[in-house]
Formats: structure tokens, C-alpha cells, sequence
């Protein structure tokens, strides 16, 4: 794999939350100085914590641009392997947003020059801001100043890039493909052309009954394009050139925004309580308890429905991932980071923004202004949005004798446990109560 460079290069191209070609201005950036370097390094500090889930889906997308393009693949700390890689030239980059990012970029940054163009959102932390130039704490006031303030048409795809040859090593082309490999399940199509086909055909099928279907966990009514998005593959900037800024779907990247904006702003708050409020808050940690919710066998249906479809897809429905991380916090008395680590393994798109402000908002410690009081029962949850029980049946085997809404309730049955469905490890409405009366104690 191994290809002895053809000459000097004028710049570096560095590849990491903007893995693709197509509306990618910091790759335009880097080929106006003449012919480029395309480098994606693998991180130690990143790879060896994630799952395998994660680690094959990031493999996947750098395995598929280094299809379209020459990519240079390397292994080790970023800021020894971008300077040796780089020599004098400049490095061109994604600004990076996040804390990690941030510090990473800065220690490569005191050995090269890198020159930060874009960023993995349409409007970059930091540029939406209240009339006394402050963040904005609330996402609806957030909102309306994002759609005002704008962003740029997607940057042209350059034709014919003047790209050096690659020049990787095998040992870190391995580490890729052993990835893929051990992948625990069929990952999503990888690259840039299947997101777009994905995109396309949401855009062509499913975009005109998003409002209504999005909460519907037994429909396909949902984009499935945040596993693409969280590493680049599409950037937002190219969805939102095809519909409505005033659309439902634009409000769901506008969330995406608002909480990189958030943390940007307060980088502490990706593993602490961004709101102080609950600072007395008494959590309770019961590993039992915590193990069945992370295998989905609370004795919950929609709860453990959508716990074991992350364990085996590295997905979840965003509907459910608010109802089982209410049960969590609000029915375990859980601190919300327990569960934020969880799915931050699993996640195909596990984003530290979107899912640990998504964790806080649930659990009453994040961005909405009175959401303690907020406990979702998950059976009215379940009933409400899986009517029919297709979605419990399709993930919990145990319960796929149960027609109708009974999937829901087995209790109510006279076969609901004779498959050997769990009990319910706790009592809702018991614990709701021991909820909300900590919440008040809490906030004195």
C-alpha cells in the first residue's frame, strides 16, 4: 500500500470529522497552494476508546474515501505524525469544536501552521449570539437566530484534485481493515456516495412526512443520516440547500447546532451538570438495575426494545432514546453520564454535544428551562408512539406472541411471561414519585 511520494507537495489536507470530497471548502482551501496531501491519522486517543461498533464505522468511511482519493493513512499521536508527515508546509483542517478536538489541534498547531477552514456544522459554535453578544441558553431563541444569521451554499467539488500519492502504512491500512472486520454487526454503506443516496431518497420519500412520522419508532420515518453527519461524510450545509430553513427536518440540524454552540461555550458541561441547580441532587448507583437497562431487560418493552436495537445496530430511535433515558435518571436515579458513556460506546453517530446535552435535557441538568417535573412513563410512551407493538415485537423475541398494543403490557396478559420476558425491576410509578421528590429537594 506503501507509495513513494512523486514530489514535493504545497500543502497538507488533514481528514478528520470531514471525511469526503464534495462541499468540503477546507480541501479547496488546501489545493489552492497547488498539489495536496490527503492525511486521516488514527488517533490512539480516540480509537482505543471507542467500541467496535464505532471503531468499524470510522474505518469503513476512511477505507471509502481512500477509494475516491489518494489518502495517506497513518497511526499514532497527531501531533508527531501531522509535522513529520507535513514538513514546512501548511496543514490545512475542519476547525474542530470539540474539547479533545480543541486540545489536540492546539499541541499540532504549536509545531505547524494549520489553517482552519469550515467546520462540521452549518453555522461553527461561537458565531450565533445574542443582542448583548452572548450564547444563547434556550434552543428556540436559538433557533430563530440561527435560521437569521444564515449559512453558505455548499462549496463546489473540485475537478480533477491535484492530490500527491498515498503514502501509507500497511500497518495502519491493517489496523482499518481489522476494524471493518470485527465490525459486531452489518454497519450502514460507508462513503459519501451512499449517504447522498440515502439523503436523496429521504429527501424524494420521506421529507414531506417527517413532522408527523419522526416520533414513530415502528416507521421508517426518519432521515438515518446522523451516523454520516457525526463524521462528515455529509455535511449539513448540503442538506439544507434542498429544503425549507423553516422546515421540521432544518430544526432537528438546528439542535445539532445549538448544542456544539453549548459546549463550545462551556466545554465542562460534556461530562458536568451544565445547569447548577441540581448540584445536591442524590443518585442512587445500582449496578443490577443498570446492567438490565444496558441489555434491555428492564421488563420495560419500549425501554429494552430500544436498548438491545443499539446493542445490535448501533442506532436508536431519537424518540426512544429520550424514554429510556428517562428511565435511567428519572426511574433508577441515575446520573445522566452513566448513561451518556453507554451510548456513546455504541452510537454509529454518538456525537459528545447531541448526546451528552441530549442525556442532560432528559435528565433536567441541560438547556430546557423547567424539565425536572418532565418523567416519561415508558408504558403511555410505548402505547403512544409504537401503537400497534411492532416495533417491541421486532426487537424483544419474547414478546412477538403478544398482538397489538398487549405487546406493550404483558402483565395484562396471560401469556405475557410465558417466554420468559423479565419482570419489571421497578415500580413507575413508585419511582416518579421518589423522582420528583428528590428534584425538590434538590432544588431546595
Amino acid at each position: 500500500m506503501s507509495t513513494p511520494h512523486s514530489g514535493p507537495s504545497s500543502a497538507v489536507m488533514w481528514f478528520r470529522r470531514d471525511l469526503r470530497v464534495r462541499d468540503n471548502p477546507a480541501l479547496l482551501a488546501a489545493l489552492e497552494e497547488g498539489s495536496v496531501t490527503a492525511l486521516f491519522v488514527i488517533d490512539p486517543a480516540v480509537w482505543d476508546g471507542a467500541g467496535p461498533a464505532r471503531r468499524a464505522w470510522v474505518a469503513a468511511n476512511v477505507l471509502a474515501l481512500a477509494e475516491r482519493i489518494p489518502l495517506t493513512v497513518r497511526h499514532g499521536d497527531p501531533a508527531d505524525v501531522v509535522p513529520r508527515v507535513a514538513g514546512e508546509r501548511r496543514v490545512h483542517v475542519s476547525a474542530e469544536t470539540t474539547p479533545y478536538g480543541r486540545r489536540r489541534d492546539e499541541a499540532v498547531g504549536q509545531r505547524v501552521e494549520l489553517v482552519a477552514t469550515g467546520s462540521p456544522y452549518a453555522v461553527g459554535p461561537g458565531l450565533v449570539r445574542n443582542g448583548s453578544g452572548d450564547p444563547y441558553q434556550v434552543f428556540t431563541a436559538y433557533a430563530r437566530a440561527w435560521r437569521e444569521h444564515g449559512w453558505s451554499d455548499p462549496a463546489p467539488t473540485p475537478r480533477s484534485p491535484d492530490l500527491e500519492a498515498a503514502d501509507s502504512h500497511q500497518t495502519a491500512i491493517d489496523v482499518l481493515e481489522k476494524a471493518v472486520a470485527d465490525a459486531p454487526f452489518d454497519l450502514p454503506a460507508a462513503g459519501e456516495d451512499a449517504a447522498r443516496r440515502r439523503w436523496r431518497e429521504f429527501r424524494d420519500e420521506g421529507l414531506a412526512h417527517y413532522s408527523e412520522e419522526r416520533n414513530r419508532p415502528d416507521h421508517d420515518g426518519t432521515s438515518r443520516l446522523s451516523p454520516y453527519l457525526h463524521l462528515g461524510v455529509l455535511h449539513p450545509r448540503s442538506l439544507l440547500a434542498d429544503i425549507s430553513p423553516g422546515s421540521t427536518y432544518a430544526n432537528e440540524l438546528a439542535w445539532r447546532d445549538f448544542y456544539a454552540d453549548v459546549l463550545w461555550h462551556t466545554p465542562e458541561s460534556a461530562w458536568t451538570d451544565l445547569k447548577p441547580a441540581l448540584k445536591g441532587m442524590r443518585y442512587d448507583d445500582p449496578e443490577d438495575a443498570i446492567e438490565a437497562w444496558r441489555t434491555g431487560t428492564t421488563g420495560y418493552p419500549i425501554v429494552d426494545a430500544g436498548m438491545r436495537q443499539l446493542l445490535h445496530t448501533g442506532w436508536m430511535h431519537n424518540r426512544v432514546r429520550m424514554i429510556t433515558a428517562s428511565f435511567l435518571t428519572k426511574d433508577l436515579h441515575v446520573w445522566w453520564p452513566v448513561g451518556a458513556r453507554h451510548f456513546l460506546d455504541l452510537l454509529l453517530d454518538g456525537d459528545v454535544a447531541s448526546n451528552n446535552h441530549g442525556w442532560q435535557w432528559v435528565a433536567g441538568t441541560g438547556t430546557d428551562a423547567s424539565p425536572y417535573f418532565r418523567v416519561f412513563n415508558p408504558v403511555t410512551q410505548g402505547l403512544k408512539f409504537d401503537p400497534q407493538g411492532d416495533y417491541v415485537r421486532r426487537w424483544v423475541p419474547e414478546l412477538d406472541h403478544l398482538p397489538g398494543k398487549a405487546a406493550h403490557e404483558p402483565w395484562k396478559s396471560d401469556v405475557g411471561y410465558e417466554r420468559d420476558y423479565p419482570l419489571r425491576i421497578v415500580d413507575h410509578a413508585e419511582e416518579r414519585k421518589e423522582a420528583l421528590e428528590r428534584y425538590q429537594a434538590a432544588r431546595g
